[in-house]
């Protein structure tokens, strides 16, 4: 039986070398958010108390109209924090799973010995795009990371596939 040894230990080719979940950087937690949100939302009310006094009450409206699109536009936000990407590779398989913020998700499988990275580098902004491709499939990973993260994830990856190219270690 492959996978499973005498004494239950998983067989040399199916460990893992390398795993990780890739998630978008939201630098706002929910304290933060409510701060701001009250913030927005009493300096609007002090800015818009002289026109309500004069009784052009509309811009109140107006008023809170910028502050509901405030709201509006950081909840889509956090929407959007909830996609991810989990990248797990050993030395017989690469799987790339994408998870939309929806839930909705999409999984790749590749060979590691066919895998190659594909990266676009600009001079002035680092790492523009990186991709996993086997022949003439080609997926995008870490398409929201920050050209630094995304540098920086692309060395890890390098390394990894290159020691998953090398076969499994038989200790």
């Amino acid at each position: 039986m492959r996978g499973m040894s005498l004494d239950s230990q998983p067989h040399p080719a199916d460990r893992t070398i390398y795993a990780a979940t890739l998630k978008p950087h939201r630098s706002l937690g929910p304290r933060g958010f409510r701060a701001v949100m009250i913030g927005a939302g009493l300096v609007s009310a002090f800015c818009s108390l002289p026109f309500f006094v004069m009784g052009a009450w509309p811009v109140v409206g107006f008023f809170g109209l910028d502050v509901l699109l405030l709201y509006l536009f950081f909840r889509w936000s956090y929407h959007t924090a909830r996609a991810r990407e989990e990248i797990a590779l050993s030395a017989l398989e690469l799987s790339v799973r994408k998870i939309s913020p929806k839930g909705d998700a999409s999984h790749y499988r590749f060979n590691p010995a066919w895998v190659r990275l594909h990266r676009e580098e600009d001079e002035e902004f680092g790492l523009q795009r990186l991709a996993v491709k086997e022949r003439a499939r080609l997926v995008d990973i870490g398409g929201f990371l920050a050209p630094v993260e995304r540098a920086g994830f692309a060395r890890e990856f390098a390394a990894a596939l290159n020691e998953a190219k090398n076969g499994p270690r038989f200790d």
